[in-house]
């Protein structure tokens, strides 16, 4: 765990020179240090490791092909290194790699458009939501990331419905009180009744909220 008087670490995988170079100057104006900053994912393992970053912030689009090369490496990081936090942060939303870096269940990890991300404090705040073990996903990933057609989680009321919703795009139980103006205990009564639902017992160390994420995420619409 980082040392709460030592600045939080990222290690930055971003293709464009002016956009690399300007999150390394907004990581620093939010008291992140930025350890290293690449313009590809060569080695994207063994450079995480060796910088000894908390948090590893990516694009999807990286050289040679263009195509997915970072989400792939967002992946390795995941696979790898468990214990560092992954922001994928990009233009694009793919969504069959999103789903699969969400599908360990345990959190740290993190998707969010570049164009959509409107202050500093709103990516401050998800670096370290991913590095504390939470889950930070744009609302435009969560509707690519939910199919259509007949509803597993049919069982829920609209307000459940609404709170899980929430609960998909990373907001916490404050924020979900405030944007829904209802109180905080409301909210909790409404997620408990939601992991009642979805079978979703207090193990002790399961994520259970992730998990009703995933629920909500990957529901099959096949009957």
């Amino acid at each position: 765990m980082t040392d709460p008087e030592t600045p939080l670490r990222v290690i930055l995988f971003e293709d464009s020179i002016l956009l690399r170079e300007g999150l390394v100057r907004l990581f620093a104006e939010a008291g992140f240090e930025t350890v290293r900053a690449y313009g590809d994912v060569e080695d994207v393992v063994t450079r995480t490791r060796t910088s000894g970053a908390d948090v590893a912030v990516l694009d999807v689009r990286m050289p040679p092909s263009f195509r997915d090369e970072g989400i792939r490496a967002a992946l390795a990081v995941r696979a790898a290194l468990p214990g560092v936090g992954v922001l994928v942060l990009s233009q694009y939303v793919e969504g069959v790699y999103a789903r699969e870096l969400l599908g360990a269940g345990d959190g740290g990890v993190g998707y969010l458009l570049k164009d959509r991300v409107t202050s500093l404090d709103e990516l401050s705040a998800a670096v370290r939501q991913v590095r504390g073990g939470g889950t930070v996903l744009d609302p435009r990933v969560v509707q690519q990331l939910v199919r259509t057609g007949p509803d597993p989680l049919a069982t829920l009321t609209p307000r459940e419905s609404e709170v899980l919703e929430a609960m998909a795009e990373g907001r916490s139980n404050a924020s979900i009180a405030a944007r829904m103006t209802i109180g905080v205990g409301a909210v909790e009564k409404n997620i408990s009744a939601i992991f009642a639902k979805l079978g979703l017992e207090d193990s002790g160390t399961d994520h259970r909220r992730v998990l009703a994420v995933l629920a909500y995420l990957q529901h099959d619409p096949r009957p």
